[in-house]
């Protein structure tokens, strides 16, 4: 039995507390050539699992939204998305370098002690040269800036297609 199926519907959903690209269009516009610039030299599906496992780890359902749905577009498997969340008990969903990318991202999105664990970095830097390691630091600060945003101001998840801007 589907949730609308015993409520008979969906909750309400809730509008966005603000609409802050609106309010703030140049901190906007930075945001957007930010990632554009992350994003470069990077395997397109290792950056879309780091936005999504960010995404995971901050609550951002407006960018799950977005992630989820731009790495099923690019061809990634149902599969893979759904034991992202899991990717410790499910490493053989992943390769060696991806399971590094996915580790750093959780070390640099939660960083609990303070710091980015060595063993982590060193994992991290044996799968990437440096210019690709700087690319994926990069990225992974700026999912976890957007993330901020979207969990700040309450982006409404659900309306994002493929290859549009939010």
């Amino acid at each position: 039995m589907s949730t609308t199926e015993a409520t008979g519907a969906y909750a309400a959903e809730e509008a966005p507390r603000l609409r802050w690209a609106e309010h703030a269009p140049e901190v906007y516009k930075a945001m957007i050539r930010l990632e554009t610039a992350a994003r470069k030299g990077l395997d397109p599906t290792l950056y879309e699992l780091v936005k999504i496992r960010a995404s995971q780890i901050n609550h951002c359902a407006f960018c799950l939204d977005m992630h989820t749905k731009d790495a099923l577009a690019a061809g990634e498997s149902v599969e893979r998305i759904v034991q992202l969340s899991a990717w410790q008990e499910s490493r053989h969903f992943y390769t060696e370098k991806e399971l590094a990318a996915i580790e750093l991202t959780e070390a640099v999105t939660v960083l609990t002690e303070g710091f980015v664990p060595d063993e982590v970095y060193d994992r991290a830097a044996s799968h990437f040269e440096e210019a690709e390691l700087s690319q994926l630091i990069a990225a992974i600060t700026v999912i976890n800036a957007w993330n901020r945003f979207g969990v700040t101001t309450r982006m409404t998840p659900g309306h994002y297609r493929p290859g549009q801007h939010t």
